[in-house]
């Protein structure tokens, strides 16, 4: 008698997300990871195209195809995606401020393809509020920025029925430090103020409503803490059901459905022991897949050396690999709800549920999600939350192995050799893409490119839709600079409150930190004035976790504390640590951009005449560069193994005191 072959749901779409150097490079990856198995694309972006500028913008300099792909045109589109049918592609695009202008892009690049844009499926994620509050890529205040999502949401429902137009993004909040409440809080109410716009606009006839409402998804993510991980992704849908049905009158539920898709924890990887990483992502990536009523519709997996540099392309395909063995050779999809019934999951998803509507009705009673951006309200919990984690792993209240317990390791062999495990970006990656960016300027037509921005303009300032003419601009020859220049002399541009109160008197748990905060009072006393830190952001890399972090530390050791948030440059950065009279700059740099950025600081240091202030730096730096950063004066380099704030506050006053001429040991 033949066996009865038992049913199997589909597998969620497959990614990996990735992109660098240039778009030629990145078009061969993606053609390699597709013919591994990979079913969807991913694309990250450079620095200088999520914000706005072109390669050869001096904003761009050293950030140019560090974390993503430089598009700085059509061309680089087309290259991008060459010999890549656009008709059968799945494609997400993490991409917010600029997110109108990379899909005009592909959407020229569809056409010159011969492909119907009605056909196109993918994602813009295009979520700009949580950049407010995380990532740090926006270039508009809020209002216009808001705008542009509801123009480029419209547009997709009316245009290109397939695509996903935004995917509201809680995945950063979480790496902002937010808790499973206020990921769910924080997210929802986000999605709230998107379709409350959209609705206003007027773009959309009421009957069409719904549709706008089926084509919203999230971008979720997955910590360790996989078992309240996956009650948080029920709580989700129970609560996004709710809401589509209550506020919007969606009666379809089809189109009351979670769609999301997700990146596991990327905040969760260690420098330490990074081998640790890889059952660290298994574990996450089960928080999304066992519950079947609850489960991912794609998934990209971080490679296991995230914390240490750029993926190869090898690690990238160990991800992958992970993905397509739990689909494919496990039994998971066989089953209905694993966890349907469980009271213990049902208990810990009615708490997450009654804990993000008492934050969602505190967002509404303080006038909203954006509201509560502009006033700081949000940032200044989500530093709360992630000052309170960070605080845990110190005092060892939260363990994290490989990093303050079970220290003890062999030497890994996945970071021997000469490569030390990571990919590096070839130093003259930034100068041909300039070349071919000023090659390309030259050959086009500067009369349609002129017309194109005119009407661009326009639409900007009379409040039509903004892809048509941004579609006409990425036909023309514009460029991503001109592109965003025409907006931001419209909307103008925007500066984001820190979440850092450092007026802020000394932390409850400060007194574990009492002899740390006595040396650094009896070190400005030495020097006639109390201890100042400058924390710069330099560059377009807008992480400031780690930035906000040190500021809130080191108010609470006493020092006085200058921190004026992201995207600063050198000379900004030189000129304040004069005017504000540091006694050392603290340096957080994430993008890889760090020897092109510690070199202008320097540099501009000499120039105004303040050489002799000392420069520490911390971020994601491969051990190579750090040796190359200390041989030209730098005093010391802090990566994510450093866990302990008050050892590196303690070392900056050691720092201070040796630059001064003072016994180290005070």
């Amino acid at each position: 008698m033949e066996e009865k072959k038992t049913h199997r749901d589909r597998p969620w779409l497959m990614r990996t997300y990735s992109g660098h150097s240039s778009a030629r490079a990145s078009n061969e990856l993606y053609r390699t990871n597709l013919g591994r198995g990979q079913t969807g694309l991913s694309v990250a972006f450079d620095l200088p195209t999520q914000t706005g500028y072109d390669s050869d913008h001096p904003l761009a300099r050293g950030e140019v195809g560090k974390v993503g792909v430089p598009i700085d045109h059509i061309g680089d589109m087309e290259a991008l995606f060459h010999q890549i049918p656009l008709e059968q592609m799945n494609t997400s695009m993490t991409i917010n401020a600029t997110a109108p202008w990379l899909l005009a892009l592909y959407i020229a690049v569809a056409e010159q393809q011969g492909v119907d844009p009605k056909s196109l499926q993918g994602t813009t994620q295009n979520d700009v509020l949580k950049e407010y509050l995380s990532r740090g890529t926006y270039i508009f205040p809020p209002g216009p920025s808001v705008r542009l999502t509801t123009d480029l949401i419209t547009y997709t429902v009316q245009h290109i029925p397939k695509w996903n137009p935004t995917n509201i993004c809680s995945y950063h909040l979480q790496e902002a430090g937010a808790t499973p409440t206020q990921e769910l809080a924080y997210a929802l109410s986000s999605a709230s103020a998107i379709l409350d716009a959209v609705r206003a606009s007027g773009q959309i006839p009421a009957d069409r409503f719904q549709d706008v409402v089926g084509r919203i998804s999230f971008f979720v993510n997955a910590g360790i803490r996989f078992v309240e991980e996956t009650c948080k992704m029920r709580a989700f849908c129970a609560l996004w059901d709710e809401l589509t049905r209550s506020r919007y009158g969606v009666q379809d539920s089809k189109k009351r459905r979670f769609r999301y898709g997700v990146q596991v924890n990327s905040l969760g990887l260690t420098e330490s022991q990074p081998e640790n990483n890889v059952q660290r992502i298994v574990l996450e990536m089960l928080a999304v897949t066992l519950s079947k009523n609850a489960r991912a519709r794609a998934i990209q997996l971080p490679a296991w050396n995230e914390a240490l540099g750029l993926p190869r392309p090898w690690d990238q395909q160990w991800a992958l690999r992970m993905q397509q063995v739990l689909a494919l050779e496990t039994d998971l999809l066989e089953y209905g709800d694993l966890l349907d019934g469980s009271p213990v999951i049902q208990t810990k998803v009615d708490e997450l549920v009654a804990g993000a509507r008492k934050e969602i009705a505190e967002i509404e009673v303080r006038g909203g999600m954006v509201a509560c951006i502009e006033s700081g309200y949000v940032k200044r919990e989500l530093v709360q939350s992630h000052t309170r984690r960070l605080r845990a792993i110190e005092t060892g209240e939260l363990s994290i192995v490989g990093v303050n317990c079970f220290r003890e390791s062999a030497q890994s062999p996945l970071t021997a050799g000469d490569e030390s495990g990571i990919l590096t970006v070839d130093a003259t990656v930034e100068q041909s893409q300039v070349s071919a960016l000023l090659a390309f300027r030259a050959e086009r037509s500067q009369q349609r490119v002129d017309n194109a921005l005119i009407a661009l303009r326009g639409a900007a300032e009379s409040g039509l839709n903004i892809m048509p003419p941004s579609i006409d601009c990425a036909r023309a020859g514009v460029t991503t600079g001109e592109w965003s220049d025409q907006l931001r002399q419209v909307f103008g541009e925007y500066r984001a409150p820190t979440g850092v109160d450092i007026s802020k008197a000394a932390a409850p748990e400060a007194s574990e930190i009492a002899s740390l905060r006595a040396r650094v009072q009896r070190t400005g006393e030495e020097l006639g004035r109390p201890l100042r830190l400058l924390i710069g952001k330099p560059g377009l890399d807008g992480h400031s976790n780690g930035a906000e972090q040190i500021a809130v530390k080191g108010r609470d050791a006493g020092f006085e504390i200058v921190y004026e948030g992201i995207r600063l440059t050198p000379a900004q950065i030189a000129r304040a640590a004069q005017e504000e009279g540091a006694h050392l700059i603290g340096l957080s740099i994430l993008s890889g951009s760090h020897l092109e950025l510690v070199e202008a600081i320097h540099h501009e240091l000499d120039r105004i005449g303040a050489a002799d202030v000392p420069l520490v730096i911390g971020g994601i730096i491969p051990q190579a560069d750090a040796e190359k950063l200390k041989s030209k004066g730098l005093k010391a380099v802090f990566t994510p193994k450093d866990v302990d704030m008050n050892v590196i506050m303690d070392q900056m006053v050691t720092i201070i005191r040796e630059a001064n001429g003072l016994q180290p040991a005070a």
